[in-house]
């Protein structure tokens, strides 16, 4: 009698765990039903068309870019002159190009772009980017085989959802030849999580270290002259500063040299040199050429491409640039307006970041990967070289800076 007892209480709590088990599953399932509704709405709001009139202007001007992206799409982009790479320029447009009138009205147009480049797995790098650029931006981006509809899918959630990019950046996208953009009309897996800017560049983020720009699988070489040309000529400026992505430019270098230009007639055959330097990634980009300076003389800060490619920018004088406080102190100082500081002239194999104006011949795209690709339209003229008044330009060291020491085996610390 006694055993039955306890047989019966052992069966009570196994019931006990089973109801509270089948609860449990009950609610988890409800729970991710729940999550998935959360996420396809999201997905919606973003890729789909449903007609929802509550939208507003918000509904308006999604439809119109995605619209536009699925045309530019649509065309199946164009070749390059070798045939190997398919480009699709302006499949996104900011607000700023989108209000440019059309050719003749060159008042309409900006005077000074920054143009740049890159592979999806350094594309976070364009948050810091605009932090520090308050003009128009040109980003050509490459994309190969099954990254091209993750890379198109994140562009127009870039453009969607965060207001500094619809605002002043225009993208464009090139693949091989052999592969094809599409939209993502179905890919929800690629936006799990995407409800803000924030969250488009955490996804970016998480893609850093996926992909290398000059190692990427298989045989296609990364076009870099090809990004260059494709960044710079599709939209039309005065002037044009051509850097990678993971270079950032000095604070207020836009605003600084629209002033500097309106002061100056211009030359034939002159560019302004920015000196570049490279920073440590455990260190912040300096604020103004003191800083630059006080971290130079520690060896935090280094002239770019020092150990990899002494020679490449040795004839910027970096010497006589970070002396230039010795002979006229207000080079360290917090005021002062951007002008030239020397002159020099381009020998070989320099190959400097510089502003260039319409004219300056294009980049030989014959030239991919790594190495040596710069020079390549440079050395027909001479290079008029600006200084940093104070501050790297304000133009604040008039020097862009590189994340990482570049080191002879092709990493960076």
């Amino acid at each position: 009698m006694h055993f039955l007892k306890r047989c019966s209480v052992f069966k009570i709590v196994l019931s006990a765990l089973l109801i509270v088990a089948l609860l449990q599953l009950i609610y988890l399932s409800l729970l991710s039903r729940l999550h998935g509704k959360q996420q396809r709405y999201k997905y919606s709001e973003l890729f789909e068309s449903n007609g929802n009139p509550r939208g507003g202007v918000f509904m308006t001007r999604k439809n119109a870019k995605k619209e536009r992206l699925k045309y530019s799409l649509s065309t199946g982009g164009i070749f390059d002159s070798s045939g190997q790479y398919r480009i699709y320029k302006n499949i996104v447009k900011s607000d700023f190009s989108s209000h440019q009138q059309p050719d003749g009205d060159s008042t309409s147009h900006p005077q000074f772009v920054l143009a740049t480049h890159t592979s999806i797995n350094n594309l976070h790098h364009l948050n810091e980017l605009l932090e520090r650029w308050d003009g128009p931006m040109s980003v050509a981006i490459f994309a190969h085989t099954h990254v091209v509809k993750f890379a198109t899918a994140l562009i127009y959630a870039l453009s969607l959802l965060c207001p500094h990019i619809q605002a002043l950046v225009d993208f464009h996208l090139i693949c091989h030849s052999g592969d094809l953009a599409t939209f993502p009309e179905n890919d929800r897996e690629h936006f799990v999580g995407l409800k803000d800017c924030r969250g488009v560049f955490g996804k970016l983020d998480k893609h850093r270290d996926m992909y290398q720009n000059y190692a990427i699988a298989g045989n296609v070489s990364y076009p870099n002259n090809l990004l260059r040309n494709v960044a710079r000529g599709s939209i039309e400026a005065a002037y044009t500063l051509v850097i990678d992505i993971d270079m950032m430019p000095s604070e207020n270098l836009h605003d600084q040299f629209l002033q500097f230009i309106k002061r100056r007639t211009p030359q034939p055959d002159e560019v302004f040199v920015l000196p570049a330097f490279e920073i440590r990634h455990t260190r912040k980009i300096p604020p103004s050429k003191k800083e630059v300076l006080q971290l130079y003389q520690v060896g935090e800060v280094r002239p770019f491409y020092e150990e990899l490619c002494h020679k490449c920018h040795a004839p910027t004088n970096y010497s006589q640039w970070l002396n230039l406080h010795l002979q006229r102190p207000s080079d360290v100082s917090d005021s002062g307006d951007l002008d030239v500081a020397y002159t020099l002239s381009w020998t070989d194999p320099w190959e400097p970041f510089y502003i260039g104006s319409q004219d300056t011949p294009l980049y030989d795209e014959r030239f991919r990967q790594y190495g040596f690709n710069r020079i390549s339209q440079a050395s027909y003229q001479p290079c008029a070289r600006g200084r940093d008044s104070c501050r790297c330009f304000p133009f604040r060291f008039e020097s862009p800076e590189h994340y990482g020491l570049t080191t002879v085996k092709g990493g960076t610390i």
